[in-house]
């Protein structure tokens, strides 16, 4: 099926929310989903939430405002804390289970309060693919995944995206900087402090698909294949840098970039939002 037909299934599916407000991070998915739901709804149904926690860089927070002004929607940032959660820091493999449910138990009463009555969220096509205990949590809570009901992947994401003159068509993808620490090990502030400060570091080189990952003291640089030959070019900036920030050995990832690493140690069965 075509992207441009899989959007139009889409602004039907939206149309039959009546009011919607959508879990927003300024991602790629979630900003084309809130573009889709105002054209499907009109911009007074659409509500933008987007949540400003601990693992959530401010750079994120900032694009996130100017996004959801540019699509004309209201917007209401609420606050939450990952790390005051019971059983997240420890860093469990259902981590994002204890995320999501924090997210949408603060998130649904503010959507309640403005007279939305459905929430969603930008999971896709291609989440099906990985471990991704956030589903559990969104199903429990009533929240809905127009993207991956409609079956619209990256791809199709970011050739609509494209064509809708959205700035964040071909934005790298991002997720949470707790997915840079392995399961298991525990989840900190000044941790999270240290991946936040060192890929805004590489971002600043220039790179823009990186990750951290941190394995203790030891930080595994991850960029898309093409630049790791690029990145060795910087090699005694980068180390003397990391270093400062409190990093004791710091290596490049040879695989290059991937999404979801991490979940390569563990076989957990899929699940989906159906």
């Amino acid at each position: 099926m075509s992207h441009q037909l899989k959007y139009e299934k889409l602004l039907e599916n939206l149309k039959g929310f009546n009011r919607v407000a959508v879990a927003f991070s300024g991602g790629v998915d979630s900003t084309f989903l809130l573009k889709a739901a105002v054209e499907a709804l009109g911009a007074e149904n659409v509500l933008a939430v987007t949540s400003d926690a601990e693992t959530y860089p401010e750079r994120e927070l900032k694009e996130a405002m100017i996004l959801a002004k540019e699509i004309g929607c209201e917007h209401v940032v609420i606050h939450t804390s990952e790390l005051n959660i019971p059983g997240y820091a420890e860093n469990p493999i259902n981590r994002c289970y204890f995320c999501k449910q924090e997210l949408f138990t603060n998130l649904i009463p503010v959507a309640q309060e403005r007279g939305f009555n459905q929430v969603i969220f930008g999971a896709i096509a291609d989440d099906l693919s990985d471990y991704r205990p956030g589903f559990k949590a969104a199903l429990e809570k009533g929240v809905r995944a127009p993207l991956q009901e409609e079956e619209l992947t990256k791809a199709d994401i970011r050739a609509l995206s494209y064509q809708m003159n959205l700035r964040t068509w071909d934005k790298p993808s991002f997720a949470c900087l707790s997915s840079r620490i392995p399961y298991g090990e525990k989840i900190t502030q000044e941790k999270l402090t240290m991946i936040d400060k060192a890929e805004q570091f590489l971002m600043d080189l220039g790179f823009r698909q990186v990750r951290v990952r941190q394995h203790e003291k030891l930080a595994r640089i991850e960029v898309v294949p093409q630049d790791i030959q690029k990145l060795a070019g910087f090699n005694e900036m980068i180390v003397s840098k990391l270093k400062s920030i409190g990093y004791m050995y710091i290596t490049i990832d040879l695989q290059g970039y991937r999404s979801g690493s991490l979940n390569e140690t563990i076989k957990t069965p899929k699940l989906t939002m159906v």
